[in-house]
């Protein structure tokens, strides 16, 4: 082979081992962008979800990323800018709250879109820590949101509380002896027994009643036998105090026109039932001895009784003397009975927290006994005035909330103040004005939308941590 043919051969061998090495460095590179085409990415905010591929994360949203690489640099829209919370048209992370831009996009820290910041001020709330919240239709539906106009009503209110029977103190008396002695025999034998005023209940034998009888007797004759001498004053005051005793010892008068009768003193002097009534305690037996001052008998008139009701503190400040309530009894509620307030207690129990009522009731019927229970109904004047469900009031302690109905599906905190409550209806003194709606279901939900938009537009409520929230 020439020279010629040699370096033809040798330029072409050149030219064949360039190209393929260009050609083998070419398929490197495709090789590589295809390693990187098929590289791993994840989310960071679930980091078990891994794809082949870029996107978002089916779970929250955010962007996908590479394993080992940080995230992307939100885009113009993106960014947050430094703007006032609360300002209108401004825009937060619900994850992020410190993140507050002007425009719609995505948190740069963890990808979620960001929402709008309720403005701060109008809109029809004034209430700090609150915001008005703004519910669309079908977010109103499954919310279960409904609504009700605030009207004017006529509102009766009844207080219903228990009483019990008691007897009327007016009408108690004790049986007592004033003089010591021994209990010969007892015409009344057990509790419960119906005496007559006049009727005989006890024979009594005392030394001291023996010896003023016959002190009586002896008076009496020295009065007959001076007749009308210089002495007959002397002796006509001397049978009168004589006399006097006895009766301030309790010896009826019957005993001493019998004791004038016969001139013979009685060994036991009757006792008689001052009043009609019921024998309601006895502490005496055939035989015994008792002193003065020792309880015989207790004898009540029952023809009329009293009826104790107790009330709690807000009840009893709208009863008066001379309202009229009816009682019922557990255990025939055909019955009714009417009465009125003849008293009202002037202090609290202590124990109980409630306010004693007092009525007084006819009882000839013996229908009403002492210790029984009833029920008492209270019916207080009816009210004229602007009334509204009362499931529509949040009471936190402090305040008293509804959620009133704006235009444009908006939901504003008002403060109200709220008196008579009857029936499922609330009166509204202050706050609220007729044809207004407040919302009277899923207005938990609205509270607290309202407290967590407030927070984030940075206006703190000054009762927070002062009162925990409790139902009304």
């Amino acid at each position: 082979m020439n020279r010629a043919a040699k370096r033809v051969l040798t330029w072409t061998l050149v030219a064949t081992l360039g190209l393929g090495a260009v050609a083998l460095g070419i398929s490197l590179v495709a090789g590589h962008g295809a390693a990187q085409a098929r590289a791993l990415v994840h989310c960071p905010m679930h980091p078990t979800y891994v794809s082949d591929h870029p996107g978002d994360c089916p779970i929250c949203g955010m962007r996908l990323v590479p394993f080992d690489a940080p995230a992307p640099a939100p885009a113009a829209a993106e960014r947050p800018v430094a703007v006032p919370a609360g300002a209108a048209g401004s825009y937060t992370c619900s994850m992020c709250p410190e993140v507050v831009a002007l425009e719609p996009g995505r948190c740069p820290k963890c990808g979620m879109d960001l929402v709008p910041i309720p403005e701060a001020k109008g809109g029809g709330s004034a209430l700090p820590g609150l915001a008005v919240v703004t519910v669309s239709e079908e977010g109103r539906r499954q919310a279960g949101i409904q609504t009700a106009a605030a009207e004017e009503r006529r509102l009766q209110r009844t207080i219903r509380t228990f009483g019990t029977v008691v007897a009327d103190e007016t009408r108690v008396r004790h049986v007592h002896t004033k003089v010591p002695g021994w209990v010969e025999s007892l015409q009344v034998n057990f509790t419960g027994q119906q005496v007559r005023r006049g009727q005989p209940i006890l024979a009594l034998y005392s030394q001291e009643l023996l010896s003023s009888q016959q002190e009586y007797l002896q008076a009496l004759e020295a009065s007959r036998a001076l007749g009308g001498g210089v002495a007959r004053p002397g002796a006509s005051a001397l049978l009168r105090a004589s006399r006097r005793r006895l009766e301030l010892l309790d010896v009826p008068a019957e005993a001493v026109a019998e004791l004038e009768r016969t001139g013979t003193p009685q060994r036991a002097v009757v006792l008689r039932s001052p009043i009609h009534g019921t024998v309601t305690a006895k502490g005496v037996f055939e035989g015994q001895q008792v002193e003065p001052g020792l309880e015989l008998l207790t004898i009540t008139d029952l023809s009329r009784v009293w009826i104790r009701a107790a009330l709690y503190e807000g009840d009893a400040a709208l009863v008066q003397v001379g309202q009229r309530a009816t009682f019922r009894l557990p255990y025939d509620p055909r019955l009714a009975l009417e009465a009125a307030v003849s008293f009202i207690e002037p202090g609290l129990d202590p124990g109980s927290r409630t306010l004693g009522v007092r009525f007084e009731l006819d009882n000839r019927a013996g229908a009403l006994k002492p210790g029984m229970f009833v029920d008492v109904l209270l019916e207080l004047p009816a009210e004229q005035g602007l009334a509204i469900p009362e499931s529509a009031i949040l009471d936190t302690g402090l305040r008293r909330l509804v959620y009133v109905e704006l235009p444009g599906g908006r939901f504003a905190p008002r403060e109200v103040e709220v008196g008579l409550r009857s029936g499922g209806l609330a009166r509204v003194l202050s706050g609220l004005q007729a044809g207004e709606r407040v919302a009277i279901h899923g207005n938990f939900l609205l509270d607290s939308e309202a407290r967590i938009q407030g927070a984030l537009a940075g206006r703190p409520d000054p009762h927070a941590g002062h009162a925990a929230e409790a139902p009304p």
